[in-house]
């Protein structure tokens, strides 16, 4: 019989978690302080409406708005490298043994932080999270759909130079339906030729034509959310013959409405026909989630049993953009565990 207690006890992975996305209110409070940023409120729950959406947010436009009030305080090395490191304290009280953390270098430099600076203070931060709690992690750059090329050009060689230092893959992110993937090709052309492996945004707030551009023009070999791959039968083939995996962020499908209800999200049906789907937070502070919620909203609402939320865990470990030496140590390590709670066989 599963318990809320088992779900708080499995351990996770989270590949899909912003880091703009992830600020505490608390944070925000100290950091504008330390900043002499004026706050419309002082007090911590003053602050969450201004940093987190409500039921009624109507569109990913919507959503995406809470990020320009939680970006203003991350523009200094310090903020960045705090912020970091609280993203996995914060994960870690969910079982998160794995996460991969976005975020877009560009939106960080309003006071002068080079791109590699922003590189630097990130990926310190969660090394030293590593440190403290032995979480693995890795570190994901996102490109801006609203940037300019020459702009998303430059995250792509900054982030060539973090590849094994922590960096792991790009990304491409913002407003889906007004920036489709084909004004991306030349950017991800030269990820491509630098080796650095590519996730994309896709499926989330246009349809599931542009998860193929994503996969056949940009070279992404996992699709962030894919909630709407299947208005289109011979794609959603197409994704599930070439074993790319989902990022599918449950709340925050809901919230941005890429999917009308929960009667509509197509969970149950993507992993009954096969699909590698995972299961992720997106933006913890701004959807009011945690990854043990995550789990538990699916559990409830789609009658997941104990072993299919085991098999999307481990979904997840395989889709972990990891060497494959570090990805058997770690596979071995989640079996273990997983063992260990009476859940793996």
């Amino acid at each position: 019989m599963r318990t809320n207690d088992l779900l708080a006890r499995l351990p996770k992975v989270d590949l899909h978690l912003h880091l703009d996305g992830s600020v505490k209110p608390e944070t925000i409070l100290e950091l504008a302080l330390e900043q002499g940023i004026s706050l419309p409120v002082y007090d911590k729950d003053g602050l969450i409406p201004h940093m987190r959406v409500t039921d009624n947010c109507g569109s990913l436009i919507e959503y995406l708005g809470k990020f320009d009030f939680t970006t203003r305080f991350l523009q200094t090395g310090a903020a960045l490298e705090r912020v970091a490191y609280e993203v996995v304290e914060q994960s870690v009280e969910h079982n998160c043994r794995y996460v991969e953390v976005r975020f877009a270098p560009q939106l960080h430099r309003n006071m002068g932080l080079t791109l590699e600076e922003t590189f630097h203070y990130v990926t310190q931060g969660l090394k030293r999270a590593r440190r403290d709690f032995g979480t693995r992690f890795g570190v994901i750059a996102i490109c801006m759909r609203n940037h300019a090329c020459a702009d998303n050009l430059e995250v792509i060689e900054a982030a060539a130079k973090f590849v094994g230092k922590g960096v792991v893959a790009v990304d491409l992110a913002g407003d889906e339906a007004n920036y489709p993937p084909e004004f991306f090709r030349e950017v991800f052309a030269r990820s491509h030729k630098l080796g650095i492996p590519v996730t994309i945004h896709a499926g989330e707030a246009a349809g599931a034509v542009n998860v193929y551009e994503a996969v056949t023009h940009l070279g992404a070999t996992r699709i962030g959310h894919g909630v709407r791959l299947r208005e289109n039968a011979a794609i959603l083939e197409m994704i599930k013959d070439r074993r790319i995996p989902l990022e599918m962020c449950p709340i925050s499908n809901i919230q941005t409405k890429a999917v009308a209800s929960w009667e509509a999200y197509p969970i149950r049906e993507y992993l009954d026909q096969g699909l590698i789907v995972t299961i992720n937070t997106d933006n913890p502070s701004v959807s009011g989630t945690d990854i043990t919620k995550e789990y538990r909203t699916i559990a409830d609402r789609f009658a997941f049993t104990t072993p299919e939320l085991v098999k999307l865990i481990m979904n997840g470990v395989e889709a972990a953009f990891m060497e494959e030496d570090d990805k058997g140590i770690f596979r071995q390590e989640m079996e273990a565990e997983l063992n260990s709670l009476g859940v793996y066989n």
